[in-house]
């Protein structure tokens, strides 16, 4: 398998990780993915350090950077070219909004832009990382504000997103307010005080106590 298919392989792994982390279910196609070129250059820190900060070897980071050059040879991807992406995988409905935060979530320096490093680091997490690293990223998913606590709206934001994501062709068919409804159901099992919002300590401690989050955590580690 070429450095390009196999990278555009593990972004794929990704963002099925990613919705099932969320949804705990999805149910799509393998499909291929262009990014646009920017024309901002962008040269990656050493492989070395990387590979001392991430859960990577180093052919690994190769292969990855190998691939991530050749679909985005400036080396960085802006948000409108991260909802290109999320269009081709979720063509069924409209993905933007959930691109969104997801690239926010990526962007930790908040500059505008993701890079091969951003990438990588999100994708160790994700892929390598511990239950509380994995948790802690999907946290700061939610936090959509990062003011360290998830609250009604923006949780209800983040499933609306996800909603408008999986499009009209679902079955059995959504309703309108299954949105809302999820919400709730998320507080009642989270909001251990009933103060209104989930704090980090509330959302670890309910998610290790859920057999479908853990298992949806498992599912794509050491797929390089």
């Amino acid at each position: 398998m070429s450095c390009r298919k196999r990278c555009k392989r593990e972004i794929f792994k990704f963002a099925q990780y990613m919705f099932r982390l969320v949804t705990g279910t999805l149910n799509t196609d393998s499909v291929e993915d262009e990014l646009e070129l920017s024309t901002v250059r962008h040269r990656p820190e050493g492989l070395e350090q990387l590979e001392a900060q991430t859960r990577f070897s180093r052919k690994e980071l190769q292969i990855l950077y190998r691939g991530f050059k050749n679909e985005c040879p400036s080396g960085v991807v802006n948000e409108e070219t991260f909802k290109v992406i999320y269009a081709q995988f979720f063509p069924q409905g409209d993905a933007s909004t959930y691109a969104h935060f997801l690239f926010n979530a990526f962007d930790t320096d908040h500059n505008g832009s993701v890079s091969f490093e951003d990438f990588v680091m999100g994708l160790s997490i994700l892929l390598r990382g511990s239950i509380q690293e994995k948790l802690n990223w999907a946290f700061n998913l939610y936090d959509i504000n990062k003011d360290g606590y998830i609250t009604k709206e923006e949780m209800l934001d983040i499933m609306k997103a996800i909603y408008d994501m999986m499009g009209k062709c679902t079955y059995p068919a959504l309703r309108e307010e299954a949105p809302q409804q999820h919400v709730e159901v998320f507080f009642q099992k989270m909001d251990k005080n009933k103060d209104g919002v989930v704090t980090i300590d509330e959302f670890i401690d309910c998610c290790q106590n859920d057999e479908n989050i853990m298992r949806s955590m498992h599912l794509f580690e050491n797929v390089l």
